[in-house]
């Protein structure tokens, strides 16, 4: 899904910058410069990994994890929070279908202007009355289940665990490498006028070395992981 973005976003800097030594070939009089392309692949990477985290925080961090973390110490926030998540996919999945069931009886299927328009200011009347209304309902639920009448007390179903303390001892002091290796300038890069990089030498190599292992952390624990499953699958 991402790799045609990437690969749209690298090829297509190069036309809209063109500074840089090395011309590979010029386009409609401007030169397409491989400096250039190579800065366009770091953006777009830069952007496609963003996304990603984005999607992987969306289905890894949960409701009840939000507030597992967040409860005790700001309750009301992050409940706001939730509630604020949740609603923004839930609005839209119920616009989806509040579409279709109108195309299902012939309604909102306009081809012109002023047809396209009414249909979209009635989905969207429809849309803050069932917004408004099951704000509503969600208030009064949580009125009558007794919501502010005493302190609120949260039921974490997870537990930090020992291994839990030492993995974020772990995660932190390679990312304390990490900031001081970039700090004396061992992950500097120059794209413009031509391509130069800090050598992976010295103190500085120790400092990828960091960053490399924080990077396969998410990979350790997923085959580690998988491995336990493995194993106790074998057993059954």
């Amino acid at each position: 899904m991402w790799l045609p973005v990437f690969v749209a976003l690298t090829v297509l800097n190069p036309l809209f910058n063109p500074r840089g030594e090395h011309v590979l070939f010029t386009i409609f009089g401007r030169p397409y410069t491989g400096e250039a392309l190579a800065y366009g692949g770091v953006i777009a990477g830069v952007f496609v990994v963003m996304m990603l985290w984005f999607g992987c925080y969306n289905r890894v961090m949960t409701s009840d994890k939000f507030m597992c973390l967040f409860g005790n110490w700001a309750p009301s926030l992050s409940l706001l929070l939730v509630m604020v998540f949740r609603l923004v996919p839930r609005f839209f999945r119920q616009t989806r279908q509040l579409i279709g069931a109108r195309r299902s009886v012939g309604k909102g299927t306009g081809k012109g202007y002023r047809d396209k328009v009414a249909a979209g200011m009635t989905v969207l009347s429809a849309m803050t009355s069932w917004a408004l209304e099951g704000s509503v309902i969600t208030a009064a639920s949580m009125r009558s289940r007794g919501y502010g009448s005493a302190r609120r007390s949260c039921f974490q179903v997870f537990r930090v665990t020992a291994g839990d303390r030492l993995l974020l001892v772990m995660m932190l002091a390679l990312l304390a490498a990490v900031l001081g290796t970039a700090t004396l300038g061992g992950m500097a890069a120059d794209f413009i006028p031509q391509l130069s990089f800090a050598p992976i030498s010295g103190g500085y190599a120790w400092g990828f070395l960091a960053y490399c292992s924080y990077l396969l952390i998410p990979t350790v624990l997923h085959f580690r992981e998988a491995l336990q499953w493995h194993i106790l699958r074998s057993r059954i």
